[in-house]
């Protein structure tokens, strides 16, 4: 019989069983950070116009390490960070504004649902005219809608789910990404689930560019959604009360004084890991000093410790 034939300790549901799946691993866009202690003891030089063969022997080859690799001098470190410069220059989102114009008004979408009626979406529009706002607010603060048919609305007008904060964890999510993208974009981050997916609300409208930054930083899948006001200003102000990562902010006149810049600051922190990562006009790196700084969950931080925020712009910003 053929079970006779089976060698010990082999497993039928290890070879066949439908129970068993092996490939049930999310691969994020962009570069994915090493392990330190999955790389090899000995490095070669990651920068592809390299034409040296001698390399200093005191030079650490598991130091500096910027995103999974590794350069053997100064000089093939710099066009590491060069060509990361050049690649995230052209694939980020950069006008919000322009990705919202093609959306409908939502006022026009809480009619079309029957959540309002046309003289309260008058009413709202006229008040907007005179005095500006949000006509969200407007809607809950002089036509009495409820601030749950606001929240619905946005989240068809932006295709997302709603999102809660019953399971926020301001102290966790601190880490995340440096708080000034908080109060500049609105963005904020809520729990990862299932450790490859983290949750990231908004108050009205959804930025893809946060979403993506935040993917190729994290290497975690991000789900974007809405939050009622009152959940998201209040899970807003315990966030921004709970220490993050130290940020350090800089300018630069221009994106190769960025570029020797950032290669200085491999050079002197000597990270096991680091990612460079374009948020509109930022570009923001991020430090891991010591292999114990990497979590369980993608690359978040397991606290604040060993861990380095910088954000630079370049040029002139408004």
């Amino acid at each position: 019989m053929l079970f006779l034939n089976r060698r010990s300790g082999e497993s039928v549901a290890a070879n066949n069983s439908p129970l068993v799946w092996g490939d049930d691993t999310y691969q994020p866009s962009g570069v994915v950070l090493a392990r330190p202690n999955a790389v090899a003891e000995r490095r070669t030089c990651a920068n592809l116009q390299c034409t040296t063969t001698w390399t200093a022997p005191w030079r650490n080859r598991k130091r500096p390490i910027f995103e999974g690799q590794w350069g053997c001098s100064g000089r093939c470190v710099l066009e590491l960070v060069r060509s990361a410069i050049r690649r995230e220059t052209g694939d980020t989102i950069h006008d919000a504004q322009l990705e919202h114009r093609h959306r409908v008004p939502l006022g026009l979408l809480l009619l079309a649902e029957g959540w309002i009626t046309h003289s309260q979406l008058q009413q709202s529009l006229s008040i907007q005219r005179e005095c500006g706002g949000r006509i969200g607010e407007i809607l809950v603060s002089e036509c009495g809608v409820e601030p749950d048919r606001i929240t619905r609305g946005l989240s068809l007008q932006w295709s997302c789910p709603v999102l809660d904060t019953g399971r926020f964890s301001p102290r966790a999510m601190a880490l995340v990404a440096p708080r000034t993208f908080t109060q500049k974009f609105g963005m904020l981050p809520i729990r990862v689930a299932g450790s490859r997916i983290l949750y990231l609300g908004f108050e009205d409208r959804l930025d893809a560019a946060s979403a993506l930054a935040l993917e190729q930083m994290t290497g975690l899948k991000i789900e974007s959604g809405v939050i009622s006001t009152p959940q998201y200003e209040a899970a807003q102000n315990s966030l921004l009360e709970c220490e993050g990562v130290l940020l350090r902010e800089e300018s630069c006149n221009e994106r190769d004084a960025m570029a020797s810049r950032v290669t200085a600051i491999l050079e002197q922190k000597q990270p096991v890991a680091a990612k460079l990562v374009r948020l509109h006009h930022y570009y923001w790196l991020r430090l891991w000093l010591e292999p114990n700084a990497i979590g369980k969950h993608g690359s978040l931080p397991v606290d604040g410790e060993d861990m380095l925020d910088y954000v630079f712009s370049v040029g002139k910003q408004v």
